[in-house]
């Protein structure tokens, strides 16, 4: 048996509060940092909202948006896919079977349209309540997940992934999904363990160099052992928020959550941005051998989010 190295090679960076991947069995360590940040009054959401998502770690909303936007964003979402210079990106990535796309990253910054969705103010002051603290984007995606053929995603945390490979030091940052599709139990849904934020749970495996080339289409490194999700679930149960085209759904970073493959007719695709707060910002990868790419974790040139009213002629 492999034995654990005496101190993680980034220690000196930055102390390395969730160990994961160079351990040589699984490992849960309990959360030592706050679910919440801000308090009520600080931003649109009210106490009682505020502790379900300290006690569940995710939060819905059902009209956020109105049908008018939402289609706009839609054709957003279908003219990208048609584009073959934005699937010939290196942000795209397609399906491992089929060759549909998967998804876009950094879309923000290849889409004025979709920046308009992410930067809006009714999702940006919800994250930075949650926070406590001005955020910027450590990432933004479409997820298409293509009717008979959107692969799923196996169970996973995915401050995990970007503690290990990003350098994210501390769970201060959350997830913002805002689904143009129907989000119906039979057409791969986001499922979630409520209350599995409150631990970590390390992995074993060591990550391999550029390890995001694969993992983005079929997650290897970084996935919980089947006890620990057993445990997991025997505390939480499982929950798929689900709802009409325009559900937002914010969860936070350490929530244990996946998706099945979409062998419906119907499309899954959604928006999905991660909010990392200012103040927690990489430091090197805690066990990989580099950074993955900027589109993917940013790491340089970091400003809070400016964020914008929508224009009420659009609404």
């Amino acid at each position: 048996m492999l034995k654990e190295p005496a101190f993680h090679p980034f220690e000196q960076e930055a102390k390395d509060l969730y160990p994961s991947r160079y351990i040589n069995s699984p490992r849960v360590t309990p959360r030592k940092d706050p679910v919440v940040y801000g308090k009520p009054g600080e931003g649109p959401l009210s106490a009682g909202q505020l502790e379900f998502y300290d006690r569940n770690g995710y939060l819905t909303f059902d009209n956020l948006f109105s049908e008018r936007e939402l289609e706009r964003y839609q054709r957003e979402l279908a003219s990208l896919n048609d584009n073959p210079l934005v699937r010939e990106r290196e942000e795209t990535v397609v399906e491992p079977y089929s060759g549909d796309v998967r998804s876009i990253f950094a879309v923000h910054e290849i889409s004025n349209v979709i920046r308009k969705l992410c930067t809006d103010v009714r999702v940006v002051r919800i994250a930075e309540q949650i926070l406590g603290s001005q955020v910027y984007f450590h990432q933004t995606r479409i997820n298409y997940k293509p009717g008979f053929g959107g692969h799923g995603f196996y169970w996973h945390s995915d401050f995990e992934t970007w503690h290990a490979e990003d350098g994210m030091p501390n769970m201060r940052a959350v997830s913002c999904s805002i689904s143009l599709t129907p989000n119906t139990e039979y057409n791969g849904p986001l499922m979630v363990i409520p209350g599995s934020h409150r631990d970590f749970i390390g992995c074993v495996g060591r990550t391999p160099e550029q390890n995001y080339k694969e993992s983005l289409k079929n997650q290897e490194f970084g996935t919980p052992d089947p006890d620990s999700l057993q445990r997991l679930y025997k505390r939480g149960g499982i929950v798929s928020p689900t709802g009409s085209m325009g559900l937002v759904t914010f969860f936070d970073c350490n929530l244990m959550h996946g998706s099945n493959s979409n062998i419906t007719p119907l499309p899954r695709s959604n928006v999905f941005m991660v909010f990392n707060s200012i103040e927690n910002q990489p430091v090197e990868p805690f066990e990989a051998p580099a950074p993955r790419p900027e589109f993917i974790g940013k790491r340089s040139g970091i400003r809070p989010i400016e964020a914008i009213q929508a224009d009420p002629d659009e609404q």
